[in-house]
């Protein structure tokens, strides 16, 4: 059953081809870290680097859902293929040829990042149109195991491609990887693109803005998902001082963070067969989970046990987003559908890296424990508090065998 929307030609077009780039991409975390550090050795250039790219993602997420709503999506997924692959080409070449200065890394990563900000909401709508809806959850659960799973191995392939042949090597193999997302994007073939009624870019994303907060169960779990991004980031941010103070530091640290991986391959492989009745309460009621690997690192508990708390709380998260984006795909009309799930993503990422600057602000001044404790409450109570919310829990699963009619209406 994980594989069954394979068995439909369009999506599996699509799964190659986002599989190909996400190959590409979970090398490349570790190779930009040596690969800035080889040009400046500062971690605060590193930061910088990073910054640009979450930047210009943020500052292109809304304009993104605009493009991918306006124009055709497969068309908008090409040309950032293009964009990304070729920033990864002369990334590779600068790093091969000892030219790569660290304003070039700057200018690469915000083209990168503003790519990615009109490649995903494209990419996200482009699902529903490529496999059925009895099918609809399980692609975006294979998508998700698809991707944690790469996330699991890439940073070790990375790692021994660095070490055996240079950073230079792995930035090229990224844009290889975008080249062949493109190949099987060209031979994807959906239904003509009706572009929304014709209006400025302003007020489209004031339309899509409106047909955020005109529903309960959209506008609810988007704030839940802020706060719990925002408590979370607390345990991110926090868990490195914390294990070298307490524990073997990144030995231990990175054993945490592969059972989290683990864990999120765990949560994408149930969340192909469990079709809750009400799949968002579902959610928000697994998200509880969360607060675990938060709690445990407060004390903080043995490494084993604070792993496996992450490793269920990763789990939880990727189950509940699988049940989140099948909603918004099946239940948001088409036409504005990448402008909702935009407002969506702008809110995860700037909630996060503000807990990023403002958890270590807290912790010297109440402590990391008592922080990380009450991180971990707030996000408990905000999960359940929205998990039966009345319009939240209105949200039914229809039944597997509905016609498609059904969902059109």
């Amino acid at each position: 059953m994980t594989a069954s929307p394979l068995a439909e030609r369009s999506f599996r077009l699509l799964w190659l081809g986002r599989v190909s780039s996400a190959a590409g991409d979970a090398l490349i975390p570790v190779a930009l870290a040596f690969a800035v550090l080889s040009v400046n050795g500062s971690a605060t250039a590193l930061g910088s680097v990073l910054a640009a790219f979450t930047l210009s993602r943020v500052a292109f997420t809304l304009a993104g859902g605009v493009v991918a709503d306006r124009l055709p999506r497969r068309a908008v997924m090409l040309a950032c293929d293009g964009i990304r692959a070729v920033v990864e080409a002369f990334t590779a070449v600068m790093l091969l040829t000892h030219n790569m200065t660290l304003p070039l890394f700057f200018v690469t990563g915000a083209l990168f990042g503003a790519a990615s900000a009109f490649f995903n909401p494209a990419a996200d709508g482009l699902v529903p149109r490529t496999v059925s809806t009895q099918n609809l959850q399980a692609a975006n659960a294979l998508l998700s195991l698809s991707r944690n799973t790469l996330n699991v191995f890439g940073p070790a392939v990375a790692g021994a491609l660095d070490a055996a042949f240079g950073t230079g090597w792995v930035f090229a193999i990224d844009s290889a990887t975008f080249v062949v997302s493109a190949f099987f994007l060209l031979q994807l073939r959906v239904a003509a693109h009706i572009p929304p009624e014709r209006a400025s870019f302003v007020r489209q994303l004031r339309d899509g803005f409106r047909e955020v907060v005109s529903r309960s169960w959209v506008r609810a779990p988007i704030v839940g998902f802020a706060i719990s991004n925002f408590c979370l980031a607390a345990f991110i941010v926090l868990g490195p001082p914390m294990f070298i103070a307490h524990f073997d530091g990144p030995r231990d640290w990175g054993f945490v963070s592969a059972t989290g991986a683990f864990g999120a391959i765990v949560g994408a492989l149930v969340s192909v067969r469990l079709r809750p009745r009400h799949p968002l309460s579902a959610c928000f009621i697994v998200s509880v989970l969360l607060s675990l690997p938060i709690a445990a690192l407060a004390g903080p508990l043995p490494v084993a046990v604070i792993a496996l708390a992450w490793g269920v709380g990763a789990g939880a998260i990727a189950l509940g987003n699988t049940w989140w984006e099948t909603a918004l795909q099946r239940d948001i009309p088409e036409s504005v559908y990448a402008r909702v799930r935009s407002y969506d993503v702008l809110v995860s990422f700037v909630f996060m890296p503000l807990g990023f600057l403002v958890f270590p602000l807290i912790g010297r001044w109440a402590g990391y424990g008592e922080t990380l404790l009450a991180a971990g409450c707030v996000a408990a109570l905000t999960n359940v508090v929205v998990a039966f919310l009345p319009g939240v829990h209105a949200v039914t699963e229809p039944p597997v065998a509905a016609p498609a009619t059904a969902r059109a209406a």
